[in-house]
């Protein structure tokens, strides 16, 4: 990737930074966001230049996706589904194809997707699901061949950005064997209904609403060309599903210092050593998280999927999520009750960052997935419930 990605990203973050009290206050999907980002090129950020993108590392994605969210966290969110999808079948090598059994159709299908995207279209995620979460080995959304495809049914929620991709990547299990779970590329249109429940605490503007299925997509929709891979790349490509979320919410944070700091010297207040102390103290802890987020994404640039790897990427999402509520919090306490109305940034900024621990996996997750390791046992494995 060349600077172009990041200095878009830095251009692009003021403008994001003006309309999202607006998109916050009416639960508004940002649509000019996605416009400007398309304008950047940024939707073939984490496609193969050969495909025509940019062909970003994932080091290179958390930079750019730490830089969006500091102008609108809830648009970075959105662009990280994206970006997910993107990155995740950009980086099936020819090596991991063989292994997978993946066919070259499928290899020829997936290089489409990843065309249109560097042409500029984008694709959503729906996975989450009411009474399983995240986790995809408790679907209920069903899929079954049908003439000339696959019959998906079944309803998912949390779908960031519902109602305004050009697709959406669906997780499904087989209606013939319970145990096999499958991923689809799902294009927007008929067959899928939005259903609006998104009206949240936090992160307003991601449109993350109900989403119900009951269409049919040709065969080489399925994702890799063969069943039940799913459970297979997230234990392939845990980054895509756990740490790609990190980068937002640090700089969700940084965001959150950035918007005390104009507060504080607006209302000269900037000499209260009580005050300072609380900056500098945050300042501190968004960079250490900034730097465990570095560090697990040169690591899997590096060596995807090792178990060092792995703990670092759980590691990344755990403190992000953290640090992001902690230090939101403390700005907040810092620029006083003033900052608490509706409409100031850092009211907007305090609910944003309490997300951050709420995504999969939750901070609870990644500390008990870190603790079983640290432990000596398989954290992939071991446990009352499966992470995925």
């Amino acid at each position: 990737m060349t600077v172009h990605a990041l200095e878009a990203a830095r251009r692009l973050a003021p403008r994001l930074a003006a309309r999202a009290a607006d998109h916050d206050r009416d639960g508004s999907f940002p649509v000019d966001d996605f416009a400007d980002l398309r304008e950047a090129g940024l939707f073939g950020l984490m496609v193969p230049r050969e495909l025509g993108g940019l062909g970003a590392t994932f080091a290179e994605y958390a930079a750019v996706a730490t830089e969006l969210a500091r102008g609108n966290g809830a648009t970075a969110l959105v662009f990280n589904m994206h970006a997910s999808v993107t990155g995740a079948l950009g980086a099936v090598t020819e090596e991991l194809a063989e292994a997978l059994g993946v066919p070259d159709e499928a290899l020829a299908a997936r290089d489409r997707l990843l065309r249109a995207a560097a042409e500029g279209a984008w694709y959503a995620v729906a996975m989450s699901e009411r009474g399983a979460g995240a986790r995809l080995s408790q679907l209920s959304t069903v899929y079954e061949a049908a003439e000339g495809g696959w019959h998906l049914k079944g309803s998912k929620t949390f779908c960031s950005g519902a109602g305004h991709p050009d697709g959406y990547l669906v997780a499904a299990r087989s209606a013939t064997d319970q145990s096999v779970v499958s991923q689809f590329l799902v294009p927007a249109g008929e067959g899928i209904a939005v259903e609006p429940t998104w009206d949240s605490l936090g992160m307003r503007a991601t449109s993350s609403h109900d989403l119900h299925l009951d269409v049919t997509v040709p065969a080489d929709r399925l994702l890799g060309g063969v069943e039940g891979l799913a459970l297979v790349v997230a234990q392939l490509m845990p980054h895509w599903l756990v740490a790609s979320y990190a980068a937002v919410y640090v700089g969700v944070a940084r965001a959150s210092i950035d918007a005390a700091a104009e507060h504080l010297n607006a209302r000269n207040l900037a000499g209260l050593p009580a005050v300072r102390a609380r900056l500098g103290r945050a300042d501190a802890a968004v960079a250490a998280a900034e730097l465990v987020v570095a560090e697990a994404a040169r690591r899997v640039d590096e060596a995807p999927g090792d178990a060092e790897t792995n703990r670092w990427v759980w590691r990344a999402k755990l403190l992000a999520g953290t640090t992001a509520a902690d230090v939101a919090a403390s700005m907040l306490e810092a620029a006083g009750t003033s900052a608490t109305r509706r409409g100031h940034p850092l009211e907007r900024l305090y609910r944003d960052a309490r997300c951050g621990s709420l995504h999969p996996a939750t901070s609870d997750v990644c500390a008990d997935w870190l603790g079983i390791a640290a432990l000596g046992g398989d954290p992939d494995r071991d446990g009352a419930t499966p992470r995925w």
